[in-house]
């Protein structure tokens, strides 16, 4: 993560196809970050189009991995 990711911020997901129905990049909204450790956190993200990636209901996803995570 090049930038810092504020609650509000408009940002992209990548989900893998191991855990998800799709593999990519996603669309959200941040609505909630927790602290992990000192220096990592959890970004809790609410998606655009969740029955697009996950087919369940999924709307609300968090991301611990700051690689995985982009603001756009």
């Amino acid at each position: 993560m090049a930038e810092e990711i504020k609650i509000g911020d408009r940002v992209q997901v990548y989900l893998g196809s191991k855990y998800w129905n799709n593999e990519g990049w996603f669309d959200g909204i941040v609505v909630r970050i927790d602290p992990y450790s000192a220096h990592r956190r959890f970004y809790w993200v609410e998606l655009d189009h969740p029955e697009s990636m996950a087919g369940n209901g999924t709307r609300l996803i968090s991301v611990l991995n700051p690689k995985n995570i982009r603001k756009t």
